[in-house]
């Protein structure tokens, strides 16, 4: 198939020869590797190898836990001076908080015992010495002189520094401090100004220029300014302040220009960078292997040879099987091989199904089934399929019903049909079991019928039955399954041609000849165990000694003992097994390892095996192991052995390394590197081309472009020893086992297709092959090729080595934001402290950072044995991702550093100089844009026979109802149970406030216009009082009574407002009165300066002489206490003219008269809630029928019957009564409908807010009750501030309220871009119902205070009759008032007078009309002012972060987001176990990256219930900021990203 025309393929002689030449011509090479085994030590090892040097040798590798795949002294010893470096200007990183619990949780109960399972592929210990090591081996001797420099130097004095407070992150401030404090006195070496400045190193309190170090007094109340200014006294407030100090210094890389279209904002294009190495070498010629030497006696296929084996010498030993104790189990001959084999394939064809309709033809899959300990069954059994031509795919047992990887097996396996599960005795008695005997089926496999192989089982094949022997050709001989890296399975297939073709192949390169011995370690079901230790050993009639994995376990050395024993020639090891044998070889006296012609070392291919090599023949060289005999291979699924180095007797001919740079590697550059230099990637040869074969390498992505001779490619073969597809997966197929290499000019080098290997190297000089990674390894973050184990090896090199558990560590990467983003999953060991793993977290860090120059995204710890496992123990590592990113790995310890890896974000917004008013007149006119100004209905046009209107005052309008409809009922008072607690007639009203009028005049001597506080709960005594007051004169304040479960922190507030509003005299009922003046509120409050308080429950009994009547309708009528979302604390003066158009305003939009009912669940104590409880029914005269908000908490369906009840066709409620109704009745709106609940008479079910309208909460609650009649269009919204309490309310007529879809992106730059609902980033928003009469709204920029067009998003300033008159403060911010009360545009309409909301929204011209005809204008409210958060020069509103956050896992209930420093921190509710809450750290990073393009800067996981929450169902979060920092919030962990 082969002799091809000999473009671009050269022979390996003429390469050598070629190579030569261009030696001496001194042209040299563009890398050159050292040859000689001398020169590819380090110093030290040069030596004969002594007893002494070699107990050295133990003393620096000893520590038996580390993962011996990555080892490398030379690594370990780069990765300390990278540190060390580091530790000249160490990063102030703030440790975590956790709580108490969780630490304790991950403590040593809590972790399974060591792992014994049976298979144990990559898991690298010996048993035994995960207990700890011989304290003598602590890690090697620079490594301790280093440590003891970086660490015991500073941890000593300052552990001191607080002990545990909150939980258990008393151990989490002193690390803390020491990162805050590594900050060396001595500058030894210059300070290195190219990424974190000495200057920028925290110095907490400490005095200047003295050397000894003080603790920073976090624990105690020291004050400290944080960036804003605010002096805070808490240990959260100095770990945030650390975080921003590190944050501080340059990143690398440096951003670099961005693009910035208009507010389409692009993300950062990565430019390369100019400097990047480049490769400049000439085109690759194809390597072409040596001639597959043609041997006469070489059998014409596989089985061929076994039949004559088997009966020319049936007693020769095929397989030798050892025991646990390593004695020799079972002897398989090649007679007994040959007949039982027969007997199984007589069976597999016969005795399976009928006769006439067998279950398993020639050509049909079977899947065989067994354990690692037993390879005699399992040849046995791939014979027999062979002999009867079935397709044998071997796979792993499967242990439990859900194993990691087990169901992608089971679709492996159904794809290829399988319907029969060969199998042993022992294996099919330890397969789980239903309690009727069945074998169950597993997850997502088909079903099986399971047959024993065993001899004793089988029936014997008639004397006249011979398997036929055909000579090899193209039919599938087996199928070899494979995981990718997204965890699924593919079946590679193996032709007969093919199986054969590369049995004569390895013989060939190894040089094996009949009746050796070979001892194999491997895994003999697949790879290089199954192709040397089953398949050609039988081609050349070798004899294989098989040591299971059970015994390397127990003892390590068991190979090596066995190589001695018998005198094998050749053994089979991965270079674990050397390791291992490094490990345990002290012991044993006796081992001779001359009789060794080669050593094959399976995993040759990973760059990290060099060190296990040379250290094994550093120890071993005294014991016979001859240096030539060490034969690294590189193989894959698809390709089977890529290349191998041959056995040589010449002792004088080295292996062939190169010490590579690693920066030029992640640029797929190869550079030779000096090994003083830090990142650099020591490779050894993989040997030569397989015999028969051509190898070269091509670009990795993109079209198969033959590589230049210094640039890294993926390694592909032409040859017929080759897979030739994936089972099944035509397209797959294609892409990798029918690639055309071309040339730079574009033609393919050969006619005949390569097979990609998977493998990424290079051939050197020499024929040689070099191979750097596996493509399945490769992240490409930022344009940049990083390999995983690379990153592990340097991971594994941080000391303490101890500390990953097992050496179990997994690095992959995930999608962020358009890059790769580096993830690092590790194992802790069970006694580790938090200490110990942070530390060993932030050297992680660096140590990546200085030798790989990248960022690492996320480090998760997870506790010992708790990652999911492959069949043969490694981490698998696809589940391991999945875990990481559906938030189910449950780590024990997080630390996300996006502010040093994420680079690519949008450019920071730049504010535009402000262009003038004219330009913007001009400009809005040209884009044909209209001024954003709406009014609601004129109140001078409306003609109505309104009796009210006559009247100036509330007062009167009372007296007058009194007078002309005594017994008409205004208030009635629902209890808990629905039944009517309390009613009022006008004339009941009128005379009860007379009453109180007289007693506020005669028992407190009030004047008129003294303040009244009243402190009473939602009720009919609470609206009496009002009047009461209205009828004496004075000013009312209606204050929340404080909560009698919660005095001690709701008391401080109605001091507050008491105080401030300067009230004269406090009225309320007896049971609060005895509540003020208990011990509580003494604890509380000081008691003593509370001013007179009335108990309204004892009146006097007389009439006063005349009720008071203003002079002059501007005087104030009541004040409006309210506590604002960010915590302010606002009082404003409603005059008794705006009061009456407040009312008539409401009773026009709603058509109020007296014949209505309206039914209210709101609390009454300010702004709208309170104009509908008390003011509305005495001037419209409609009956209001009271719910407190409260009884809802003991029968959530009390508002809904009530309003069914009642008939009512107008109601008002508030979010949290409405999300209270959709929590709290989701499930029983069947039983309410049985009940007789009907809700179709509804026609405006008004939700009062001072918010964005809750659009998600308002559609789940119109959906929930859809059924019981509710119409979807009948839910809406008010607005209401604290300048107007009511700027919009949905009235009876007009157009339903609609909804929009706006481009988030678009609105942090101000802009208001409407896009189609489900498109990308985009934000539903509803009108916030309709603008009131005698209301006129525009739209202005906060800052220059210009109108806008319908275009931007500004403040909504509004002009009425009944805004409010101003703040009523004790301070008088005359600067505030007029601002915010008496505003005029800069230009425009200058003569107005507008209040300013502080909310920002937008104007939008509908296509619906009006009541009168006109088009309709909906006002959309996106945010407050005060709350939106300024960040990289965008706005962005708490809502719209704190919305994706509660999409990112299951757990979280509840979010707030807020400020502090300039940054972002996302405070989240947990509802599940502690053990979650790290899960959610990631998660949230990630979500708030991806969709807001913004840094978390701060996690905090709290309970449920912590975040503060006010009675209109608005998050407190100013609240919520000052507990966090003032380290009251008791958080469950509290995660600060780098």
């Amino acid at each position: 198939m082969l002799r091809t025309a000999n473009i671009g393929v050269c022979d390996i002689r003429e390469a050598a020869a070629r190579e030569r030449a261009a030696s001496t011509a001194g042209n040299r090479p563009l890398f050159y590797f050292r040859f000689g085994v001398d020169q590819a030590l380090p110093q030290e090892r040069r030596t004969p190898v002594t007893p002494s040097s070699s107990s050295r040798y133990h003393r620096r590798r000893s520590s038996g836990s580390r993962d011996e795949r990555y080892r490398s002294d030379v690594h370990t010893e780069a990765v300390q001076a990278a540190l060390a470096k580091h530790k000249e200007r160490k990063m102030a990183v703030p440790m975590p908080s956790k709580r108490r619990s969780l630490v304790v949780q991950t403590s040593m109960d809590a972790y399974t015992p060591p792992d014994t399972s049976s298979g144990s592929e990559d898991e690298g210990s010996v048993q035994g010495d995960s207990q700890g090591t011989p304290t003598s081996s602590q890690g090697s001797i620079n490594m301790e002189h280093w440590i003891s420099q970086a660490i015991h130097g500073s941890t000593t004095s300052t552990t001191s520094s607080s002990s545990t407070q909150s939980g258990g992150s008393g151990a989490a401030h002193r690390l803390a401090d020491v990162m805050a404090q590594t900050h060396i006195e001595n500058h030894s070496a210059p300070p290195d100004v190219t990424t974190y400045t000495s200057e920028h190193s925290i110095q907490v309190e400490r005095p200047q220029g003295s050397t000894a170090r003080v603790a920073p007094k976090y624990g105690n109340a020291e004050l400290m300014e944080t960036g804003d200014g605010v002096p805070v006294s808490s240990r959260v407030s100095a770990k945030i302040q650390q975080l921003v100090n590190t944050l501080k210094r340059p990143k690398r890389p440096p951003l670099r220009e961005f693009f910035v279209d208009d507010f389409e904002e692009l993300l950062e294009v990565q430019q390369p960078d100019p400097n990047q190495p480049k490769p400049e070498g000439a085109q690759m010629l194809a390597m072409r292997g040596e001639q597959l030497g043609v041997v006469t006696n070489w059998p014409p296929s596989l089985e061929a040879a076994l039949q004559r084996w088997g009966t020319i010498s049936p007693k020769a030993p095929c397989l030798t099987t050892m025991d646990t104790n390593g004695k020799p189990l079972y002897i398989l001959t090649y007679g007994k091989l040959w007949t039982r084999s027969m007997k199984v394939a007589y069976n597999i064809l016969h005795k399976l199904g009928t006769k006439q309709e067998p279950m398993v033809r020639p050509g049909d899959r079977v899947t065989l089934v067994f354990p690692n300990n037993d390879p005699a069954a399992f040849m046995v059994a791939f014979y027999g399929c062979l002999l009867a031509e079935v397709v044998p795919v071997p796979i792993e047992v499967p242990l439990t019903r859900k194993d990691a990887g087990s169901q992608q097996i089971g679709f492996l396996l159904g794809s290829c049909g399988v319907t029969v599960a060969l199998t042993s005795d022992a294996c099919h008695k330890g397969l789980p079991k239903s309690p009727t005997g069945e074998i169950p089926q597993f997850k997502g496999w088909p079903k099986l019928l399971w047959f024993v192989t065993e001899s004793k089982h089988l029936s014997k094949p008639p004397r006249d039955w011979f398997p036929h022997i055909k000579d090899a050709n193209n039919d599938t001989a087996y199928i070899e399954y494979k995981t990718c890296k997204d965890g699924s399975v593919l079946g590679v297939t193996v032709t007969r041609i093919a199986l054969l073709t590369h049995c004569q192949a390895l013989t060939q390169a190894c040089g094996y000849t009949e009746a050796e011995t070979i001892v194999n370690v491997l895994d003999f079901k697949k790879d290089v165990g199954l192709w040397h230790g089953i398949l050609t050993s039988v081609m050349n009639m070798m004899h294989v000694i098989s040591i299971p994995y059970s015994l390397m376990k127990v003892n390590p050395l068991s190979w090596i003992q066995k190589v001695c024993q018998y005198k094998a020639k050749v053994a089979c090891v991965k270079s674990r097994d050397m390791h291992w044998a490094l490990v345990a070889h002290r012991d044993q006296r006796d081992i001779n390892l001359s009789s060794l012609r080669m050593l094959i070392v399976a995993d040759g291919a990973n760059p990290w095996s060099i060190s296990s090599c040379d250290a094994f023949l550093n120890v071993f060289q005294s014991k016979g192991l001859r240096q030539e005999v060490i034969c690294p291979c590189a193989s894959s699924p698809e390709a089977l052995t890529v290349a191998i180095r041959r056995p040589t007797d010449d002792s004088n001919q080295p292996p062939g390394r190169g010490v590579l740079s690693m920066h030029g590697l992640t640029y797929g550059v190869i550079r030779v590197d000096s090994e003083e230099k830090l990142s650099v990637l020591t490779v050894q040869d993989v040997g030569l081309v397989m015999p028969g074969a051509i190898m070269c390498s091509v670009k990795p992505d993109g079209i198969p472009q033959l590589c230049k001779t210094d640039e890294i490619g993926e390694l592909c073969v032409c040859a017929i020893a080759t897979g030739t597809s994936y089972y099944g997966l035509s397209g797959m197929t294609k892409n990798t086992f029918e690639v055309f290499p071309m040339t730079s000019s574009g033609g393919p080098i050969t006619e005949y297709p390569f097979i990609r290997t998977g493998l990424l190297g290079f051939i050197g000089p020499g024929g040689l092959v070099f191979v750097i990674g596996k493509m399945d390894g490769l992240m490409v973050v930022s344009g940049r090729r990083h390999n995983a184990d690379d990153i592990v090896a340097t991971a594994l090199a941080v000391e303490p080595m101890k500390f990953v558990y097992r050496g179990r560590i997994a690095v992959f990467s995930v999608s962020v934001l358009h890059d790769e983003r580096i993830v690092i999953v590790a194992e802790q060991r069970p006694d580790s402290t938090e200490e110990d793993s942070f530390q060993w977290m932030s050297r992680v860090l660096q140590a990546i950072d200085s030798i790989h120059q990248v960022g690492v995204y996320c480090l998760a710890l997870v506790p010992a044995n708790t990652l999911p496992k492959t069949p043969l123990g490694g981490i698998h590592l696809s589940e391991t991702k999945q875990l990481f990113l559906e938030g189910s790995l449950h780590p024990c310890n997080v630390l996300m550093c996006p502010h040093t890896c994420v680079t690519n974000l949008p450019k920071p917004r730049q504010k535009q100089p402000e262009i003038g008013p004219a330009s913007v007149m001009v400009g809005n006119l040209v884009s044909g844009k209209r001024i954003a100004q709406a009014s609601g209905r004129d109140l001078g046009q409306i003609e109505d026979n309104d009796q009210a209107r006559k009247f100036l005052f509330l007062s009167e309008v009372l007296q007058w109802r009194a007078q002309t409809t005594p017994d008409h009922v205004l208030y009635t008072l629902l209890n808990c149970r629905g039944t009517i607690a309390n009613s009022l007639t006008c004339v009941q009203l009128h005379k009860r406030a007379e009453k109180i009028a007289v007693m506020l005049m005669e028992r407190g001597h009030l004047q008129d216009g003294d303040h009244v506080a009243l402190v009473y709960p939602p009720g009919i005594d609470l609206i009496a009082a009002f009047y009461g007051c209205l009828y004496a004169g004075c000013v009312p304040i209606t204050v929340r009574p404080p909560h009698p479960q919660n005095i001690a922190t709701t008391l401080p507030t109605v001091k507050m407002i008491v105080e401030v509003s300067r009230s004269a005299c406090l009225m309320t009922t007896q049971l609060i009165c005895k509540l003020l003046r208990s011990r509580e509120a003494a604890a509380a409050v000081d008691i003593r300066t509370w001013p007179p308080v009335l108990d309204t429950d004892d009146l006097p009994k007389k009439r006063p002489a005349q009720i008071y009547k203003p002079s002059n309708p501007e005087t104030l009528a009541y004040l409006d206490f309210s506590v604002s979302t960010t915590g302010m604390l606002a009082g404003v003066k409603m005059s008794h003219a705006a009061t009456s158009a407040f009312c008539r305003s409401i009773k026009l939009q709603c058509e109020l008269y007296p014949s209505r009912e309206v039914a209210i669940c709101l609390d009454p104590y300010c702004g709208l809630g309170f104009v509908l409880w008390c003011l509305c029914s005495v001037y419209s005269g409609h009956q209001s029928i009271l719910i407190p908000p409260s009884e809802l908490e003991t029968n959530p369906a009390l508002w809904l019957l009530a309003v069914s009840q009642y008939k009512v066709r107008d109601t008002f409620c508030s979010y949290s009564v409405m999300e209270l109704c959709t929590k709290g009745l989701g499930s029983q709106t069947e039983s309410l409908k049985a009940r007789g609940l009907d809700l179709s008479r509804v026609r405006t079910c008004v939700v009062v807010a001072e918010e964005r309208p809750r659009i998600a909460l308002t559609q789940s609650f119109s959906k929930l009750f859809k059924d019981l009649g509710l119409h979807p269009r009948a839910v809406s919204t008010s607005l209401g501030c604290r300048v107007n309490l009511a700027i919009c309310l949905q009235g009876t007529s007009g157009p339903d309220p609609t909804t929009v879809y706006v481009d988030m992106r678009a609105l942090r730059h101000d802009r208001v871009r409407l896009v189609e609902r489900g498109s990308p980033h985009s934000l539903p928003l509803m009108e916030s119902g309709k603008i009131l009469p005698g209301v006129r709204i525009i739209i202005a920029n906060p800052e220059t205070k210009g109108p806008l067009g319908d275009s931007h998003l500004g403040e909504i300033w509004v002009h009425s009759t009944h805004n409010a008159s101003g703040y009523f403060t004790i301070y008088g911010d005359e600067s505030l008032q007029s601002d915010h009360f008496n505003s005029r545009l800069s230009f425009g309409d200058t003569q107005t007078i507008w209040a300013r909301t502080g909310y920002l929204g937008f104007l939008r011209r509908t296509e619906l009309t009006d009541a009168n005809g006109e088009r309709h204008d909906a006002l959309y409210v996106v945010g407050a002012l005060d709350e939106a958060m300024e960040l990289r020069g965008m706005r962005y509103h708490p809502i719209d972060i704190e919305t994706s956050v509660i999409r990112a896992h299951k757990s979280i209930t509840e979010c707030a987001v807020f400020t502090w420093t300039n940054l972002l921190v996302v405070v989240v509710e947990l509802d599940g176990s502690e053990q979650e809450a790290l899960d959610l750290v990631p998660l949230v990073t990630n979500v708030v990256l991806e969709e807001h393009y913004l840094i978390v800067g701060v996690v905090v996981v709290v309970d449920i219930g912590v975040i503060p929450i006010n009675s209109r169902g608005e998050k407190q979060r100013m609240h919520l900021r000052d507990g966090f920092l003032a380290d009251q919030l008791d958080p469950i962990y509290v995660a600060y990203n780098m």
